[in-house]
């Protein structure tokens, strides 16, 4: 989906209108603060390089708080003398204004948390990423005609003063299984380590795997490559055309064996994609394991420079699927975010068929490549603003158009949502953000931007009175911040938020608000 000129200065264009409202402001600053300086009353200490380069990147006067903020009884000052219902160290006013984050597609925070929960157990709070939590559920986004994405601003307010959640969601066409799409060249890298053993591993994934084999269209070609202490190809690339008898029977003889080589696993996988791969055809490394390496090499970094030639040159990407109740996320995640792929945690029948059949156009086909988003805040109606999660994706603001700097790969059918606590100013009115998204071009690599904006004027009284999809992506995130930290301005308890995902369930009749709803409900009995 293409750009016009237009579309692409909009943010530039934002930038100069304001930043002529505050260059009268700053003048205005400047001199009071000179006869301040001319007659000795001004503070001592601190520098202000950081402020100016902030405003010299941006167009904007940096914000006069500090990062900090000033403490004031475990609360925060800002410069309008507010205390604010959250601590300083945790929601602080941004030096630029920018937001800038690559693309996630993940799902498996989720995923191993609903599993972890309903084996009564709270989640270890590092495996929670809030992003993947609001990213499990449908959205109630336009979508474009073609490849490419729309954009969509709205927001909230919520009971804490002058808070609102403000919702970025990016969304890409719809998937139509009869249209037509390259065909995939799949190499499923099968962990078969003593661990997948346990029941919910080794044989689901070999369930998925026939169920997917027969979905995958004539065209479509697969290859099977096992890891226990060493690597093995026990299925070369091989046309489904005729030969998918040959898959289900490699399918079928895979045992578990003894410890886990990872790295060899993936270096193997890796290898056998470059020697099967097909021009013109989506070539994809499909990891099925528990993340739990003990053996061989088991670092992320180490383990994908050894094979970054295959993936930089032949932009063979990386879909983790994690199983097991005992499950590495730390590992498989990393891999995934720096293989340009994604990862999905499944733990029964229901999740399998979801990843493999239901999904398995968004992870086949791709409609862009290295995808970065960056929302802009106004500071005259914004004074705080946080993204919640997204930490392992972060770009630098000034990387936002720098195509060398690595994005996230989207197929059709997917959303990518992004939440972000706004504090407005008391009584701000106008602008409140201009939210744009950049990405390549699949297959010529030609950049394209798209933008939205938001109004304060725009944003819904209450949460309550937002649309249902929204409600849902603000009880999804503050349930995921509930079991990280539970510093979210608004967050209404646990007790309250499974009501509100229970009537949420009810009003969608989407059995997946349903699960969440129950997945809330077990963490609030172990609360």
């Amino acid at each position: 989906m293409g750009t016009n000129q237009t579309d692409r200065t909009r943010p530039a264009q934002e930038y100069a209108r304001h930043r002529t409202r505050h260059l009268r402001a700053t003048l205005l600053a400047l001199t009071a603060a000179g006869g301040l300086l001319l007659t000795g009353c001004g503070a001592g200490g601190g520098s202000h390089s950081d402020s100016s380069n902030a405003a010299n990147r941006t167009g904007f006067p940096a914000p006069a708080v500090s990062s900090g903020g000033e403490q004031n009884g475990g609360e925060s000052t800002d410069q309008d003398g507010e205390q604010t219902s959250a601590p300083a160290d945790k929601i602080a006013p941004s030096p630029d204004y920018l937001s800038t984050f690559a693309l996630d597609v993940d799902t498996a925070s989720y995923g191993y948390a609903r599993r972890v929960l309903a084996d009564g157990q709270l989640p270890d709070p590092s495996t929670i990423r809030p992003e993947e939590f609001v990213n499990s559920f449908r959205q109630d986004y336009e979508r474009p005609d073609g490849n490419g994405f729309t954009v969509t601003v709205d927001g909230a307010r919520t009971d804490s003063a002058n808070w609102s959640l403000v919702r970025v969601g990016l969304a890409t066409r719809t998937v139509d299984d009869s249209a037509e799409r390259p065909p995939a060249a799949l190499t499923f890298v099968i962990d078969v380590s003593g661990s997948m053993a346990e029941t919910g591993r080794l044989d689901l994934a070999k369930k998925s795997l026939d169920e997917m084999t027969d979905r995958l269209r004539d065209d479509d070609s697969v290859a099977l490559v096992t890891f226990s202490d060493e690597a093995e190809t026990v299925l070369p690339m091989t046309r489904l055309d005729g030969h998918r008898g040959k898959v289900h029977h490699a399918v079928d003889e895979l045992e578990t064996q003894s410890s886990t080589n990872l790295g060899a696993g993936v270096e193997t996988g890796y290898a056998t994609a470059t020697e099967g791969l097909r021009e013109g055809a989506t070539n994809r490394v499909v990891l099925i394991s528990d993340g739990l390496a003990n053996s061989g090499d088991t670092n992320a970094d180490s383990i994908l420079e050894r094979i970054s030639n295959e993936r930089r040159d032949h932009g063979i990407t990386l879909f983790g699927v994690g199983v097991g109740s005992d499950y590495g996320d730390a590992l498989m995640e990393k891999l995934a975010d720096k293989g340009d792929g994604h990862t999905a945690y499944v733990s029964d029948d229901a999740d399998a068929r979801k990843v493999f059949v239901d999904q398995l156009p968004q992870n086949i086909d791709l409609t862009a490549r290295d995808a970065k988003a960056q929302v802009a805040f106004d500071p005259e109606t914004v004074a705080q603003f946080r993204l919640i999660g997204y930490e392992d994706r972060k770009v630098a603001d000034d990387d936002f158009r720098n195509d060398k700097v690595d994005g996230g790969e989207i197929g059709p059918g997917h959303t990518v949502t992004a939440v972000y606590a706004v504090r407005t100013r008391p009584g701000a009115d106008g602008h409140l953000a201009t939210a744009s998204v950049r990405w390549l071009d699949p297959d010529t690599r030609a950049p394209h931007e798209e933008s939205g904006q938001l109004e304060t004027d725009a944003l819904h009284d209450s949460l309550s009175s937002a649309s249902p999809r929204f409600q849902v992506t603000a009880v999804a995130a503050y349930f995921a911040d509930s079991l990280r930290s539970g510093d979210l301005p608004g967050d209404p308890g646990l007790d309250e938020l499974a009501d509100r995902a229970h009537a949420l369930a009810k009003k969608t009749e989407d059995k997946d608000v349903q699960q969440l709803a129950e997945s809330i409900d077990e963490a609030s009995r172990m609360d």
